[in-house]
């Protein structure tokens, strides 16, 4: 007999929906074309509403660039951003003096804490062909303990990544990206920001992408503890069955945590994120860029950041960029560069 494993199923917005102790999660899917002397689109703007160009005219958006693509300079308190890029590349600056350029399966994982500033950019540097972008920006709150924790960023590289491949009976190969929370107990992911939440053991926190080719059959292990919450996003393929219930792409399906779930992909080739973690179980209170307990420390947020603006931003402009030529890097506050 087939267990019932789905709990409920949505369909999946411009944001996705999350549980605790995840807050959102923005998909973004960018066909860029060929870059400009200036790094932004050679293409016309055209349609474009520059300053917050969010409807993808053409297959691409400025979001609130002017000349390059991205996110310029911006503030952030009380909890982590994870930022998943799968193609493309983003320029990255902060108020701490920070930079980095990482992409092509690189993450980074951003501790904001009591403050930050930055920018994210999406530089286009193929002149001579086109500048495809597809991330993921996961936002996963902080506990009340660490919401004003000094802030820290770290870099988990692809190449340290673990990747697991799994070949069914049938040929059908399935891959699992862990970026956070192993499969193995010899091939665990990077280690998270020291006062993430990620880093308590008992948060059984999971981030995970799923690649299955055509007809694939793979077993989604159960998770370590009985209150786990764990949240499938069937974002690309037709469709695939989850413990025998056939479910649509563009899904969001909560599934059951404490047992062995079983997925069989249809005939196109399927992609998942998987999103799992034991609740903080704390308050929510959220206005824009800042996530705390209650709606006094939101306001004494938006007065610090008035006072202080989260740091020093000592960069030429709101919406910095790293160059034509500059390879993948990461610059930390304290000058060491990877």
């Amino acid at each position: 007999m087939t267990i019932q494993a789905i709990l409920k199923i949505d369909k999946l917005g411009s944001q996705w929906e999350t549980l605790d102790p995840f807050l959102v999660c923005a998909y973004h899917n960018d066909a860029y074309p060929k870059g400009n002397s200036e790094l932004g689109p050679a293409a016309p703007l055209a349609g474009h509403n520059l300053g917050r160009d969010f409807v993808g005219k053409d297959g691409w958006r400025m979001y609130f660039g002017l000349t390059v693509p991205g996110f310029p300079s911006h503030p952030h308190r009380g909890f982590e951003t994870v930022t998943v890029v799968r193609k493309g590349l983003i320029d990255h600056s902060d108020s701490l003096g920070a930079s980095a350029r990482f992409g092509e399966g690189d993450v980074q994982w951003l501790t904001a804490g009591r403050g930050i500033v930055h920018a994210e950019m999406f530089p286009l540097l193929n002149s001579d062909e086109p500048n495809p972008l597809e991330l993921f920006q996961i936002w996963l709150n902080l506990p009340a303990r660490h919401k004003m924790t000094d802030p820290h960023f770290t870099m988990f590289w692809s190449k340290d990544i673990p990747r697991h491949l799994s070949t069914d009976s049938r040929r059908g190969v399935t891959e699992v990206v862990c970026i956070a929370g192993s499969m193995t107990a010899t091939a665990r992911p990077p280690v998270p920001p020291p006062h993430s939440w990620a880093s308590d053991p008992s948060a059984d926190l999971a981030i995970w992408t799923i690649k299955m080719s055509p007809g694939a059959h793979w077993s989604l292990p159960p998770a370590l503890a009985s209150d786990t919450r764990r949240k499938l996003y069937f974002f690309k393929g037709t469709n695939l069955t989850i413990n025998g219930q056939l479910v649509d792409q563009q899904s969001a399906i909560e599934v059951f945590s404490t047992s062995d779930v079983e997925l069989i992909n249809g005939t196109e080739p399927s992609e998942l994120l998987m999103l799992q973690g034991r609740p903080i179980g704390e308050p929510v209170a959220q206005h824009g860029p800042f996530v705390m307990n209650s709606d006094e420390e939101l306001r004494r947020a938006y007065a610090d950041y008035h006072l202080t603006k989260f740091g020093d931003w000592s960069w030429p402009n709101n919406a910095p960029v790293h160059g034509a030529n500059r390879k993948r890097f990461a610059r930390h506050a304290d000058g060491r560069v990877e």
